[in-house]
């Protein structure tokens, strides 16, 4: 019997945030995260304001119906920072200390077989999603099950024995992004939304574009206006509401908010129904271990942005142990940020418990969150699983690019490049084994930032149409 924290007496609000424009509360994937952790639990840091009343909340919809199973074997929202639950809907932040939710669960038993039944998607997962026991029914990208590539060619340049890179840029619209706008748009459809939106660096406009359009809803995606122009199309071919905002990611994040409080209907996946959003980050961790036969590798390298990806894979790999779907075994989880936007590397490398907010100035856009919402529960899971979190400069990325271009044949954009630029670094450094079975994510295609190694590559040389002029060249 699924445990509940849902009283069916009440009225669920739809898509209401927990908060109302100008108030001081904890952003969608910029909080408040310059402070102390000795704040925790239980107490809102002191630059914020006392939480929200609950009947000035903005609903977007008065029916107040969800139907049975709407969230699967969920069964709350839970506070990462106080431990507080409330029941599932439309909030990000805590009404008692503004902490960040997370889908809480009551599982059931779950065997490798029932997985190994599944679709070849991230729906093989369904039991372990907040999402409903009919979601293959309702129209979606169907994303996940990318291959896990063994990466031998670029094991022996880095001097690592065992590589594995997840290649999520196999994706439907190449980028890992697919995973968590799948769970996001399930959750809209449940809670009754009428626009699919989003604030985002690229490859979330690209995801939430497509998937609102195989969907059959009305999708917004708001991007910052320096965006690499073919992420632009990307999400412009599948929507005539992409919006091109003035200032970085986190202004246009902050207007996101805005509009959500305003409008209507409005599901706006990394805001207000973000804690669902997040949870399809974990189906990157529970491929990789049924993928590597139902085990989990010793080392894993990942890309930090919000840093929500990082902190999920860590979720699963936990979850699976807890399951005994895997044998609980020592892992260290690596975080990998770009040097013109890295937060969360500068305070692991101070060893501080608090996040500074940057401007972000770097080619790695994908990357570029300059006040990141999971970033202190990177330094956590870092620190917990004996891992590190490091940066690179832009250079290494663009070599890093095409280094896993020319060994593995796989083009990655600037996210990938950071991964592997850092991998590389974690080695030369000590700090990664390279005698440890290591994975490194790949979350995005490198022909969405092609303009990071168009100056670095291009023809050896230009010649006449004769055999004569290629042996010149030095081609023979």
């Amino acid at each position: 019997m699924r445990d509940s924290v849902h009283d069916a007496r009440r009225p669920l609000p739809r898509l209401a945030l927990l908060i109302e424009r100008g108030r001081g509360t904890r952003p969608a994937e910029a909080p408040a995260t310059v402070r102390d952790r000795a704040d925790r639990p239980g107490s809102a840091p002191a630059e914020l304001v006392p939480p929200v009343d609950p009947s000035t909340e903005k609903a977007v919809t008065t029916d107040p119906q969800l139907r049975e199973g709407a969230f699967g074997n969920a069964t709350g929202l839970s506070c990462r920072e106080c431990g507080a639950v409330q029941e599932l809907g439309p909030s990000y932040a805590c009404p008692e200390c503004f902490g960040p939710l997370e889908v809480a669960y009551s599982f059931p038993a779950v065997t490798r077989e029932e997985i190994e039944a599944g679709p070849a998607n991230i729906w093989r997962y369904k039991a372990l999603l907040p999402v409903p026991a009919d979601i293959e029914s309702s129209p979606n990208t169907e994303p996940g099950f990318t291959r896990l590539l063994r990466a031998e060619n670029l094991g022996r340049e880095l001097g690592i024995d065992t590589l594995w890179v997840k290649d999520d840029s196999t994706n439907p619209t190449n980028s890992f992004k697919d995973r968590v706008v799948a769970c996001a748009l399930s959750a809209a459809r449940e809670l009754g939304a009428t626009v699919f939106a989003c604030p985002s660096t690229g490859n979330l406009a690209n995801a939430v574009a497509a998937a609102g359009a195989r969907a059959g809803m009305r999708t917004v995606v708001l991007i910052p206006s320096n965006l690499e122009h073919p992420k632009q199309v990307n999400s412009a071919v599948f929507t005539d509401s992409l919006i091109a905002v003035d200032g970085n990611y986190d202004d246009v994040n902050k207007l996101a908010q805005e509009i959500a409080a305003e409008e209507e209907g409005w599901a706006f996946v990394n805001v207000n129904v973000r804690p669902f959003y997040a949870e399809g980050s974990k189906t990157l961790g529970y491929e990789i271990a049924e993928q590597l036969g139902w085990r989990l590798p010793d080392q894993i390298v990942i890309p930090v942005a919000s840093g929500s990806q990082l902190t999920k894979v860590d979720k699963a790999f936990r979850e699976l142990i807890d399951l005994g779907l895997v044998e609980d075994k020592p892992y260290k989880v690596f975080g990998a940020q770009a040097e013109g936007c890295s937060p969360v590397s500068a305070a692991y490398k101070s060893g501080v418990d608090a996040i500074r907010p940057v401007k972000p100035d770097t080619i790695a856009k994908s990357l570029a969150i300059g006040n990141p919402a999971d970033g202190i529960y990177v330094l956590d899971v870092a620190k917990r699983t004996g891992g590190a979190v490091e940066d690179v400069t832009d250079d290494e990325v663009r070599a890093a690019i095409v280094k896993l271009a020319r060994t593995e044949g796989v083009f990655t954009e600037t996210a990938g490049g950071t991964t592997l630029a850092v991998l590389e670094k974690l080695v030369d450094s000590g700090l990664l084994d390279p005698s440890k079975e290591t994975v490194a994510i790949n979350t995005g295609h490198g022909l969405k930032t092609l303009d990071a190694v168009s100056g670095q590559v291009g023809p050896r040389a230009t010649i006449k149409a004769s055999y004569d002029a290629f042996a010149e060249a030095g081609l023979v």
